[in-house]
């Protein structure tokens, strides 16, 4: 028998990855992540934890909050910003499953090799990010919430290998990970024209279960987890690769690309897009 159950969001803000921004974007630069947790009469199930070691504390409070017992964590796919906290979250909750897909499994084993965690992480957030721990497989495609299903999609390459979002049919609720994103410049960066025409196909096939709720992986706080997001997200997608066809460089792609997607937070990745696909812009020579 199945109980009535509930989702709450939690966002925390840090400062975006690509910082060698051109003029623009004024107080847009930062981006904030989000985490889900869905709960019943007893239970709940979080959906994906955050970047920094003080932001997992409050993320661990916020989920004591609710008084439930946490059976499991998922994440939903291998970038590191979603999954540093299970070593934290692990610690203080120490019956909760951890689960993955192998996809996702794979990505966070490549963010937590030595040399890219040092090289990238620790570089961008020195002496923040929490010991790296590792997931399990989920094993299948789906667990359980208090008689309730919740099942992993895989949807392939969107903004990286190996992506996945959760479905709570009981809710209608769709946790989009990074496939979907509200008011925030998506990360491209590990994205070719093959792979975002594979990212919108995935997003209108998400569209066909015709959720009532979708949470992005990264959002404005106060905006709502609407549906409309992935709509918003396929034209983005599709605002890119006709900025590339019709920009000179990356100054001019960077240029139209915020006048037609103008108000989303993260512009250090409109900044990073620009130049994945126009190249980086030639220092000038010193005088």
């Amino acid at each position: 028998m199945s109980n009535e159950l509930h989702y709450e969001v939690m966002t925390e803000r840090r400062e975006g990855v690509t910082r060698d921004l051109p003029e623009g974007g004024g107080d847009l630069r930062w981006v904030a992540n989000s985490a889900t947790l869905i709960w019943g009469e007893r239970d709940a199930v979080l959906v994906d934890t955050f970047t920094t070691t003080e932001q997992n504390d409050r993320l661990i409070e916020w989920v004591r909050a609710h008084d439930r017992t946490l059976a499991a964590v998922y994440v939903t796919h291998g970038h590191g910003d979603h999954a540093f906290g299970i070593g934290q979250l692990r610690a203080a909750f120490p019956e909760a499953r951890f689960l993955a897909t192998k996809g996702t499994l794979a990505g966070l084993r490549a963010q937590a090799d030595p040399a890219y965690l040092d090289g990238f992480w620790e570089k961008l957030f020195p002496g923040q990010i929490p010991p790296v721990e590792l997931p399990e497989v989920l094993d299948g495609d789906r667990f359980e919430l208090e008689g309730n299903e919740l099942r992993a999609i895989e949807v392939g390459h969107t903004d990286t290998e190996g992506s996945t979002v959760l479905w709570v049919p009981a809710l209608g609720l769709l946790v989009g990970g990074d496939v979907v994103y509200n008011a925030t410049y998506p990360y491209l960066t590990e994205t070719t024209p093959a792979s975002r025409l594979n990212w919108i196909d995935a997003l209108e096939r998400l569209r066909s279960l015709h959720p009532a709720h979708v949470v992005s992986g990264h959002k404005q706080p106060q905006n709502d987890n609407s549906p409309a997001d992935l709509d918003a997200t396929i034209r983005y997608l599709r605002d890119v690769d006709e900025t590339a066809a019709t920009s000179v460089d990356a100054f001019d792609f960077y240029r139209q690309l915020l006048e037609k997607q103008p108000g989303r937070t993260n512009v250090g990745s409109a900044w990073a897009t620009a130049k994945l696909i126009k190249g980086a812009p030639v220092p000038e020579a010193s005088a």
